[in-house]
């Protein structure tokens, strides 16, 4: 019987008031690196308005894992402001995930005043620095830090863990072969590319068991030669599914330092992206250089859904569809093709009350016209730039 996705569900020990979820995207709403009354209501809206569960980005494990100075580390000090979070969206009825990570190659090294790490060695577009390879010391601390991390988001009330692994994050330049050029135990085979993700997941599961539900959010393609791509992250997926230390995957695309566009499709605003920059990558973007690397994808409606029906037949453990749903039918057919659980970004941000006015009939199809006019807006308060100018003056 296919499941209606309006529907209660079980996500591993959490139960969801119904399969959507609100995915995670960079709120823009922590400029001291702590949870704001600005961060809480952007939560608040989706919540309120019907989403089974919402996701906070991004939470890093570690200084130096943070993708510039204003995220948010998990700490003592930000604990009481996480809790205090996740006690307003308990009240709406919903649930909610936090995505716990570490930047790796995509962390600005210049603006957290310390070098970023990735499997290899390589130069930063953002700091204009050399990003430096993680040591097995590194490696080791690192691991300790998500333990940490897990367990104080479990303290503060967090229902989901969500554990990045994509977009040419830390995790990903491992698994990436065109980035890791490693000639020890964790470079080479997939095998052992994949050995830290996997003890990530492992590790943060010993630590929280069934107190809260695990996820993935895994790159299935980053649309680059150098990046990580099917079939291995297929190959991936099956490792993560046969550790059993997960609950869900989020079948995610594309890269932040290789190909960000392929993820989010539609209208490319470089000329905004380019005004929210530091100076030297401001006028690489001018380049002919630099105009490439904002590669321009046509809009369509679930535009990753054929890459994520391949993950869909070979794995039997439950799987978050995103990319592109904007209408009950997309949603519809996810169910009935198997997926467990819709997430939704962009449309969410134009209309933070979809899923209430889905359920009651009132609409089949999001308003989000894909303009991607709300990318750049991630370094001031993320936002719906289209909605703004139709607010009266």
């Amino acid at each position: 019987m296919v499941p209606n996705v309006f529907e209660p569900a079980q996500l591993g020990p959490v139960q969801l008031r119904n399969r959507t979820v609100k995915a995670a995207t960079f709120e823009g709403r922590t400029p001291d690196g702590l949870v704001t009354d600005e961060l809480i209501d952007y939560h608040l809206a989706p919540a309120r308005g019907g989403v089974g569960l919402t996701t906070v980005a991004y939470l890093a494990i570690a200084p130096e894992g943070r993708t510039q100075k204003e995220v948010i580390v998990v700490n003592a000090e930000s604990a009481p402001g996480l809790a205090r979070l996740t006690d307003a969206i308990h009240e709406t009825g919903a649930k909610v995930a936090g995505q716990l990570g570490h930047a790796g190659p995509v962390a600005n090294g210049r603006s957290n005043g310390v070098h970023a790490l990735a499997a290899s060695k390589m130069p930063s577009p953002l700091s204009m620095q050399m990003i430096r390879s993680a040591t097995a010391a590194d490696i080791a601390r690192i691991t300790k830090d998500y333990i940490r991390t897990a367990r104080i988001m479990v303290d503060a009330g967090f229902d989901v863990l969500e554990i990045h692994m994509a977009h040419g994050y830390l995790l990903s330049s491992f698994l990436a072969p065109g980035q890791n050029r490693r000639k020890d135990g964790w470079g080479g085979s997939l095998d052992n590319r994949a050995r830290f993700a996997r003890d990530i997941a492992r590790v943060v599961r010993e630590e929280v068991r069934d107190a809260v539900a695990v996820t993935a959010k895994i790159g299935m393609t980053e649309g680059s030669s150098r990046g990580f791509s099917m079939p291995e992250s297929l190959e991936f997926a099956q490792m993560l599914e046969a550790d059993g230390h997960l609950d869900a995957l989020e079948l995610s695309a594309g890269s932040s330092l290789l190909n960000p566009m392929y993820l989010f499709r539609g209208d490319v605003p470089l000329k905004e992206f380019a005004a929210n920059m530091p100076l030297p990558v401001r006028l690489g973007l001018r380049t002919p250089v630099g105009k490439a690397f904002f590669k321009a994808y046509p809009f369509e409606e679930a535009y990753l859904r054929e890459k994520a029906l391949a993950f869909r037949s070979a794995l039997s453990m439950p799987l978050i569809m995103l990319g592109g749903i904007n209408d009950r039918a997309t949603m519809d057919r996810a169910m009935a093709e198997g997926f467990e659980f819709v997430a939704m970004g962009r449309a969410l941000l134009r209309e933070p009350d979809l899923v209430n006015r889905m359920q009651a009939g009132e609409t089949t199809h999001g308003l989000c016209i894909h303009c991607n006019q709300c990318m750049p807006t991630i370094y001031s308060g993320t936002r719906c730039t289209v909605v703004e100018q139709l607010q009266p003056s």
